[in-house]
């Protein structure tokens, strides 16, 4: 479906919410179109690129409605390599510890990197005349959702600051080729460091607010929760909005439960850093975090991609877990547990990450 790999690891075909297999997303730094995560709260539209337009409205001195021949002709095109990650990436560890009823198990590969071509948001917000009583842009496209409290379109915001940043794109392209339509073309947006969530598919209006949008997907979901707190009842108002990603890291070779012949192992994966940070350490531990060797960082793809990484073990026959963890550039390592962690929609773990295989003696 959608042109993606067999091997692909579909949780909802309608809508459609699938990621890649761990071999999968190894292979490239850049993620194949093929290959990348699609998270979506309602069904893929069928937008006509000749017959799309962006409004831009709200708190500007001059609203627009651009087509898409306009805004390649009038706006300096832009390319940028970031990576994109659902805020429940890595949730299946969470439901293995309690029970999170109504959302998808997504595994570490609902992470991908793409290369995005388009024109800065914020160079078309200038061109509108942004006010200074502008603190949020509210995004709005034409998915419509029913798992909003009443089906609407779907929408989110982000602020001004992280609008008006260069490496915020309006995308018309992904590695090279035409947004398709399951990742949101015509056109998008890509909010690189931040959740998924804030990078809307299929864009249709941009509205400056002095306030976050107030669509459900900005207002209700996304937020987080405490341990302890019913989504049903709980005052979701009075629970951070997510935002930046959190420093996270997986192992996607070798794959859990695989059979490996005793001796030297490959192992490799990636570490990310959201919003302005860097992944500056990614270490290894074969004996559950009681000691660490440091593994090797991978060419830099950018400031607002993934790192990869990779290392060799001595591995011996029997059960081997290969725990890993990362650093950034502010000196923060990710936390030891995921128990810790667990909250009723299961977002945000970016617990040391653990996988076991099997070691056959040769």
């Amino acid at each position: 479906m959608w042109q993606k790999r067999e091997d692909t690891i579909v949780h909802e075909a309608e809508p459609y919410n699938a990621e890649p297999s761990r071999a999968a997303l190894a292979v490239a730094m850049i993620t194949p179109i093929d290959t990348f995560y699609s998270r979506n709260h309602g069904s893929v539209p069928t937008v006509d690129p000749d017959g799309w337009r962006l409004r831009v409205d709200g708190l500007v001195e001059r609203p627009l409605q651009i087509d898409l021949a306009r805004l390649k002709a009038e706006f300096e095109p832009r390319e940028v390599v970031a990576t994109l990650q659902c805020a429940g990436a890595r949730r299946a560890d969470l439901v293995a510890i309690r029970d999170i009823p109504g959302e998808a198990p997504w595994g570490p590969c609902a992470t991908s990197t793409a290369r995005w071509t388009g024109v800065s948001l914020g160079d078309v917000l200038a061109a509108a005349g942004l006010q200074d009583a502008a603190e949020h842009l509210a995004f709005e496209a034409p998915d419509l959702s029913r798992h909003a409290d009443a089906a609407q379109p779907y929408g989110s915001s982000i602020t001004r600051r992280k609008a008006t940043s260069p490496e915020v794109l309006l995308a018309w392209g992904m590695n090279g080729e035409s947004l398709p339509a399951v990742h949101g073309g015509p056109v998008r947006v890509v909010v690189p460091g931040w959740i998924g969530a804030r990078s809307v598919k299929w864009v249709e209006r941009v509205t400056a607010r002095r306030d976050p949008s107030p669509n459900y997907f900005q207002q209700t979901a996304y937020r987080l929760l405490p341990a302890d707190a019913d989504p049903e009842s709980a005052d979701l108002h009075a629970m951070p909005m997510l935002s930046s990603v959190a420093l996270n890291s997986d192992v996607l070779v070798p794959s859990p439960g695989s059979t490996v012949s005793a001796g030297r192992v490959d192992v490799s994966g990636y570490a990310y850093a959201g919003d302005d940070r860097a992944v500056v350490r990614v270490d290894v531990s074969l004996d559950h975090g009681q000691t660490w060797r440091q593994a090797e960082l991978e060419q830099d793809a950018g400031d607002w991609a993934w790192c990869r990484w990779h290392t060799t073990v001595d591995a011996e026959p029997g059960a081997l877990t290969i725990t890993v963890r990362a650093w950034d550039s502010t000196g923060a390592a990710q936390p030891d547990s995921a128990a810790g962690l667990w909250n009723p929609k299961g977002y945000i773990n970016n617990a040391w990450s653990h996988t076991t295989i099997d070691v056959a003696a040769r």
